[in-house]
């Protein structure tokens, strides 16, 4: 396994990108999200990338236009299907003994898949998909803060406070009344997301940190019946935890194989 970087075309520009080499038929193009580099958060991407290419899978990762090593005007994941398309080509042409390739997005890289169709992938891995409509909302959904106060009530220690008076109730008022808010109606955003991937054949796993609020929204936004789902309990966004580390590579590996 060695590791290359190398630049593409992509319309008049040229962007940065990098392969970690490995023989499988099977590769993995990892699409970054907002306006992350191509090495990820803490360098996440990169560490995900050389612990793949380990497991005998070649891994592409890429500069989106006007991001991090890449020329061009930087568009948002809404204009992205070029940048990915040209990624995807590049990755082919790199490593030629490739018949599938499984695409794995974060944030509003997973959106950015979504209303591209699949973008010509194989495959899907679709993790806390961006859904939010207004990026200056910070305020969690309902059944967020409903999730919550019902850990809460499980763990003796918060119904000790609460029993001896050391719980704010102003902030308890605000929060009951927060969770007992009705259930919204999907964005706009969700709603194209959801029309793009029905236009996508293969398979797709949709991966959920449940301590993520990108997540928690995109769970009101979208059927949480939905089979495709699978939930990682007691993770942030970017799987920096230890166990949130396991499981994303063992999904990955999953889909892979």
């Amino acid at each position: 396994m060695s590791r290359l970087p190398l630049v593409f075309e992509c319309g008049h520009s040229r962007l940065g990108a990098t392969l970690d080499t490995a023989r499988g038929t099977t590769g993995l193009l990892l699409v970054s999200g907002g306006n992350e580099i191509r090495a990820g958060a803490f360098n996440g991407q990169a560490r995900l990338a050389a612990e793949i290419a380990a497991a005998g899978y070649p891994v592409f990762r890429f500069d989106r236009r006007g991001i991090g090593d890449s020329e061009g005007e930087n568009r948002g994941f809404r204009k992205a299907s070029r940048d990915i398309a040209a990624a995807l080509q590049a990755f082919r042409a790199m490593a030629p003994q490739l018949t599938r390739v499984v695409a794995f997005g974060n944030c509003d890289a997973a959106s950015a898949l979504m209303l591209a169709g699949g973008a010509g992938f194989d495959a899907l891995l679709l993790s806390n998909p961006w859904t939010i409509e207004d990026a200056s909302d910070d305020t969690p959904p309902p059944s967020a803060v409903r999730s919550r106060y019902a850990e809460k009530l499980k763990n003796p220690r918060e119904l000790a406070r609460l029993v001896t008076g050391r719980v704010n109730l102003r902030k308890l008022a605000r929060g009951v009344m927060q969770a007992a808010r009705p259930k919204s109606a999907p964005s706009s955003l969700a709603e194209e997301m959801r029309s793009g991937l029905q236009q996508f054949a293969g398979p797709v796993r949709i991966l959920l940190a449940e301590n993520d609020r990108t997540a928690q929204v995109f769970t009101d936004n979208w059927d949480s019946k939905d089979a495709r789902i699978a939930r990682c309990p007691h993770a942030g966004h970017a799987y920096v935890e230890p166990h949130a580390r396991q499981w994303l590579r063992e999904q990955i590996l999953a889909a892979l194989a």
